[in-house]
């Protein structure tokens, strides 16, 4: 999210101008998922002014959501939003399940299920604006995939399943979801990216996606959770013969070794 953008969110403080209440704002903002992991919060001169309130009162508040591991202080450098939701799965489990071959089926599961959820909540829920981002991320990733940019593409996709997370409202499935997708822009259950070099998989990919955001606009909730589960149904398809034909690449490559030792 950049400077201009962020500032615009904030109100003004006008009774019993004090830190809590600017904590507060700061706090529902970070809840809500309307701040982001890394974005950047106004300087404190223009946070000041959109909030009405004095910048030690803004800076008490600051020091305040900065203890709590809210937000990141750099100095010369600005406040931002800490990666809070990363810290909810911790590094040795991230490790052991990216090793794990049930682990990363159970993952998918896991997808296919709160996805569908999540869909069929946002063609129900998703307010004129929320549609509008959804129309944004639509096209960048028709965009990406007429480009033949397969990073770009991927990069959508995240954005995209994120975004329709957004549209549910719902506190508790917004930052469920984005914990989730952390670990898939990661890779660490499959590289996501194997699947969109593959130029069948990039259409088809492209075209689920495109089935999800049709029934979210159409507000057809039972159409939207069907065209989600679908899409994940696929991506467990594509893991499985991706794991496959590693399998036999490595099984040949070792016959061809054996053959010229």
């Amino acid at each position: 999210m950049t400077f201009n953008k962020v500032e615009k969110i904030f109100s003004p403080i006008e009774q019993n101008r004090v830190s809590q209440e600017v904590e507060m704002q700061i706090e529902t903002l970070i809840l809500e998922g309307v701040l982001r992991v890394s974005d950047k919060l106004p300087s404190e001169r223009e946070l000041s002014k959109s909030m009405k309130v004095s910048r030690p009162i803004l800076r008490t508040a600051l020091a305040s959501l900065e203890a709590r591991g809210l937000i990141s202080i750099k100095h010369g450098g600005g406040a931002y939003i800490a990666d809070i939701i990363g810290t909810i799965f911790a590094e040795p489990v991230v490790d052991l399940i990216g090793r794990n071959a049930k682990a990363k089926a159970d993952y998918l599961e896991y997808r296919k299920e709160i996805e569908g959820l999540a869909a069929e909540m946002a063609a129900t829920r998703a307010t004129p604006a929320d549609k509008e981002l959804l129309k944004k991320i639509m096209q960048e990733m028709k965009d990406a995939h007429q480009a033949k940019n397969a990073e770009r593409e991927s990069k959508a996709d995240v954005e995209f399943h994120s975004a329709i997370g957004e549209c549910t409202h719902n506190i508790i499935l917004i930052h469920t979801l984005r914990s989730c997708y952390a670990l898939f822009s990661d890779d660490v259950f499959f590289n996501r990216m194997v699947i969109y070099e593959e130029i069948k998989s990039r259409q088809v990919l492209l075209d689920q996606h495109e089935a999800i955001y049709n029934a979210i606009i159409a507000g057809d909730s039972a159409l939207a959770a069907r065209a989600a589960r679908e899409h994940i149904t696929y991506i467990e398809k594509m893991t499985k013969d991706i794991k496959r034909k590693d399998t036999w690449q490595e099984v040949s490559q070792q016959r061809l070794a054996l053959r010229e030792g």
